[in-house]
């Protein structure tokens, strides 16, 4: 189990209803927390177009999760 800050911008932050929590996850990927946290706060949007950074840096899908680590989703965002 590794323990976790998320913090949530813009839509994510909606749906969760806060800005950040901090949690226990079995996830070892930063895909696998986004699966657990978009089940867990009815999140459809499909990962490809979310951006994720761990401990401020932007980080791959496929980046490891370590114990303390500060994870931030970012939602699409869209404009022209």
């Amino acid at each position: 189990m590794t323990r976790l800050t998320v913090r949530y911008f813009a839509l994510f932050r909606e749906r969760a209803g806060i800005d950040q929590e901090q949690l226990t996850t079995e996830a070892t990927t930063a895909l696998e927390l986004f699966h657990s946290l978009a089940h867990r706060h009815q999140t459809d949007d499909p990962h490809g177009h979310c951006k994720v950074a761990i401990n401020d840096v932007m980080a791959d899908w496929d980046s490891p999760l370590h114990d303390n680590d500060v994870v931030l989703l970012f939602p699409p965002v869209a404009g022209g």
